[in-house]
Formats: C-alpha cells, structure tokens, sequence
C-alpha cells in the first residue's frame, strides 16, 4: 500500500515527457517541409496520394455536379433558343474569320520559305473541365481533370473563349493545379496592343492585377489592352489577358497601373490548355563547295 499523498513509483519506463515529444515532432515536420520545399521530395508522394484519392473527389464532387447538371437541363426553352442563335450568328462570324485566317496562313508559309526562316512552332491544346477550387485560403487556384497523361505539362497557359485565365503550376497523372491570374504570386510577361510597349503583370487579389514597374513617364492608358507577348518562351505571344482601368502617376518613378482581366478568372467551368508544340528541326543548309574539289576550267 501507498502512503497517504504518496504514489506508487511507475512499474514501467515512461519514456520522454509530452513536451519533448512534440518538439521532436515539430522539428521533423519542419525538416520535412524545407526539404520539400527546397529539392522536392515529397513530389512522387504528392502524385501518388492524388492518384488514390481522386476516386474520393469525384465521389464528393458528384451531388454538386448533379445538381449543376440539372439546373442545366431543366433551363427554360427561351434561353435554349436564344444562346442557338447566338450560336448561329457566332458560327457564321467564326466561319469567315477561319477562311482569313487560312488565307493568311498561307501567305505566312510562302513568305517564311522565300525569307528561309524555321517554320513557326505550332500550338498543341487539350479541353478541361474546373473540377473545384484548391482547398488553400490564401492562394487562388482550381484542379482540372486533365493531367500529364492527356498532355498537360506545368508552365502551360489556360484559357477560356474571352483569354488567359491562368497558368498549370502543377500536372499530376489524371489532374492539374492551375494558379488563377488574380493570384498574387502569379506574373505573366505582356505587352500593350496599342504600341507594343513590353511589362511585367502581376495578381493583386480581389479580381485585380497590377502593371508593375511601370515608368511615370511611358504611354500607357485606361482601356489599353494587354496580350501576352510571348517572350519568355513559355506562353503564346497574343492571348488576351486584361484591360488598363486605372493610371496612377503621381510617384516620380513607377505608375501604379491597374487592370482587370478581360475573362471571368473566377468562373470559368470549361477551359482550354495552351502550350507549344515541338518545333520541326529546322531544314540543312546547302554547304558551298570546297576549292580544292572543284572542277579545273578548261583554257583555250
């Protein structure tokens, strides 16, 4: 028996204290985070969990596609007609804007083999569908339901019929991440449609973005279009992204440029991924002929 406010010594070893125990703990968890962070090696883990769990999200995400599916099927017969018009009107614009575009496709190819120039990379895309927003508060990002065994590879622009709304940041096997323009961690490199002046832009949250490094001086203004410029190598030169809305410039140095983008970022369903196709390898020169192998002129 135990002596009144004694207690009996522990029959067995009780190891290290709570305390201790969660130190060691957080410090693996830390560890983990900047290997991750720094060479990647949680990647293959990341892909694989995404793999196993995406029959779980597709389950979860069947009621909300559901009642999506019929509120798309019990929509009034008005507006069935009038987006088929729209269509109509829209098919016989496009219609006449693809003849031109052959015709100058053409012109294009003649006047690249007369210059001898390497014939323009072509586009390679693949249709996807918004599955639902990244479950991260502090970032804007959406997972598609295409990945790198459809084509989709990172650095590759996503689109909808009015331009850019983002860009792939991460391709699994059978899903992708794409981080929205409006992020904040987000740049595209573009140029101004109107004179072609070249800039940085960058998400500012909220729907906006934000022209940076802008010179007080340069001639930029409200309702200027931005296009991708291309120069980076990554993106298509001219996919629309946003509009000037406001020029502040009142700093001596940089303006404060702000801008909207010209396609609704934030609710798209269906998207289209952009990227470069594999250059043909450019044709061999013909090489001049060596002194020494030709042909003596006869004299006389």
């Amino acid at each position: 028996m135990s002596l009144a406010g004694h207690q009996s010594p522990p029959v067995f070893k009780q190891g290290p204290t709570p305390l201790v125990r969660l130190l060691v703990l957080v410090s693996v968890c830390l560890a983990m985070l900047v290997a991750d962070l720094r060479f990647r090696y949680l990647e293959v883990v990341r892909q694989g969990l995404s793999v196993a769990t995406w029959p779980l999200q597709m389950a979860a995400a069947a009621p909300v596609d559901f009642v999506r599916d019929a509120a798309v099927y019990f929509a009034t017969l008005v507006e069935v007609q009038q987006d088929n018009a729209e269509l109509r009107r829209s098919q016989l614009d496009a219609a006449q804007r693809l003849l031109r575009f052959e015709q100058l496709e053409r012109d294009n190819a003649q006047l690249r083999e007369l210059l001898q120039m390497a014939p323009a990379p072509g586009v390679r895309s693949v249709a996807a569908e918004v599955l639902y927003d990244a479950p991260d508060p502090f970032s804007r990002k959406v997972i598609l339901d295409r990945g790198s065994q459809h084509g989709v590879a990172a650095g590759m622009a996503v689109v909808n019929a009015q331009g850019m709304i983002g860009q792939v940041t991460r391709a699994y096997p059978v899903q992708a991440e794409v981080t929205l323009l409006t992020d904040k961690d987000q740049a595209v490199p573009v140029q101004v449609a109107r004179n072609g002046l070249r800039g940085v832009l960058f998400g500012a949250g909220l729907g906006r973005m934000e022209l940076r490094f802008t010179l007080s001086g340069v001639d930029v203004l409200p309702g200027d279009r931005l296009e991708t410029s291309g120069l980076d190598g990554i993106f298509l030169a001219g996919l629309p992204v946003a509009e000037v809305v406001s020029v502040d410039r009142e700093s001596q140095t940089f303006a404060v440029v702000l801008c909207d983008p010209v396609a609704a970022v934030e609710r798209t369903t269906q998207v289209l991924v952009l990227g470069r196709a594999e250059a043909p390898p450019p044709r061999p020169q013909p090489q001049p002929q060596s002194p020494a192998l030709r042909r003596p002129e006869r004299k006389g």
